[in-house]
């Protein structure tokens, strides 16, 4: 019988705790025709000009959209899915708003799928986890790119599964089950 560290619906909460510092959240959000049980979203806009705002030298935004989700098991048929959805369905929505090309001054749209699952990937999938792709370019890169990270948290064995985007995440995800395997999960419930 399997024995979890800790449910993936607590994992979650902790998860949207730490992230509603710096992201908007939106729980049971749809893209196309799926509902993710959580959506967050950054937005970060920078810009350069001589004396006054008119005269502008340079200006970018840079994005981030996080679609968590929660599975029994994850396998390759799943990650395929995953890729599917996102060069059909939340590329084109989420980066490019429907639109030929992103808006002006776009530099760059990261596109990070969090799966939580009960059991441990097989070796296969953890993998094909690490080969796990997306990166597009827009007008040759003068309407920036958007790339897609990947991280998979275990919470049978609580560990965690990344591409190579996704490994900049990887610390605070760990540290997630750490808090709660020492019993320090936050006393504040994450709140919309």
């Amino acid at each position: 019988m399997m024995t979890m560290l800790m449910s993936s619906d607590e994992y979650l909460r902790e998860l949207l705790r730490r992230y509603q510092a710096n992201f908007d959240i939106h729980e049971n959000y749809t893209v196309g025709n799926v509902t993710y049980p959580a959506y967050a979203w950054f937005h970060s806009f920078s810009e350069k000009y001589v004396l006054r705002k008119e005269a502008q030298l340079w200006a970018i935004k840079a994005y981030e959209h996080v679609l968590f989700i929660k599975e029994k098991e994850l396998s390759t048929e799943l990650l395929e899915e995953y890729r599917r959805r996102i060069t059909e369905e939340i590329e084109p929505e989420l980066v490019r708003n429907g639109g030929k090309y992103p808006e002006k001054d776009h530099m760059c749209t990261y596109i990070t799928f969090v799966v939580l699952t009960d059991k441990a990937p097989s070796e296969d999938v953890q993998r094909a986890i690490k080969k796990f792709s997306f990166d597009k370019g827009y007008m040759f890169n003068f309407r920036g790119h958007s790339e897609a990270h990947f991280i998979c948290a275990d919470m049978e064995s609580g560990s965690i599964y990344t591409n190579k985007g996704g490994k900049s995440q990887r610390d605070m995800m760990l540290d997630v089950f750490r808090k709660a395997n020492k019993g320090d999960a936050a006393s504040e419930p994450y709140a919309c």
